[in-house]
């Protein structure tokens, strides 16, 4: 695992709109409409800024998976910061759903525990080479990162299919809530090894 430098990027974004193009979480933040595609495009490159600026971004070392981690303890307000969040409300979300969107968030973040936490926002592998074990390589060292910085992971799938990955490296399902699709929470403490 290395970290993305800023020049990074196109590839960052690349890999998670790929990997995220379908997913149901994804598609109900964004706004539904002929510029989804963009709008997903706009998502990614707010994740990346802000994940670049509070937390980190990861790369697999061939340059083929992608991780937006997030340390929400060390999210600050700043003059950059309110500039991301009103692009990504007019530029992704549309000013009609910012409240949607924005209470999703609240009853989200109200299972995390007041201790820091390591948010794995988004993970995801160029689609070329799914099932390569390049995402498991990826998670396995995350998992050892959060470990390192004694912190748990959270995390939240939309996607069935993930739950089985993510119980392959010890992540339990603490809750689900309904968005008009199952949005699954998960976590990781660092003692579970």
């Amino acid at each position: 695992m290395i970290k993305a430098t800023y020049s990074d990027k196109p590839i960052v974004i690349d890999i998670l709109c790929d990997s995220f193009d379908t997913n149901k979480s994804v598609n109900y933040v964004v706004k539904q409409d002929k510029n989804r595609k963009q709008r997903i495009r706009n998502l990614m490159d707010y994740s990346f800024e802000v994940c670049y600026m509070f937390g980190e971004v990861l790369l697999s070392e061939d340059k083929k998976a992608c991780a937006l981690v997030l340390f929400p303890d060390r999210k600050k307000t700043s003059l950059k910061s309110i500039l991301l969040d009103a692009k990504l409300a007019t530029s992704c979300i549309g000013i009609s759903r910012i409240s949607k969107v924005m209470n999703r968030d609240s009853k989200i973040k109200s299972f995390y525990p007041a201790n820091p936490v390591y948010y794995l926002w988004f993970i995801g592998v160029n689609s070329e080479f799914k099932r390569k074990g390049i995402g498991s390589a990826l998670l396995s060292d995350i998992v050892k990162e959060s470990n390192s910085m004694q912190r748990p992971i959270y995390l939240e799938t939309s996607m069935t299919d993930n739950i089985s990955f993510y119980k392959k490296f010890g992540f339990e399902v603490y809750n689900e809530l309904d968005f008009g699709h199952t949005l699954f929470l998960l976590k990781k403490d660092f003692r579970n090894n």
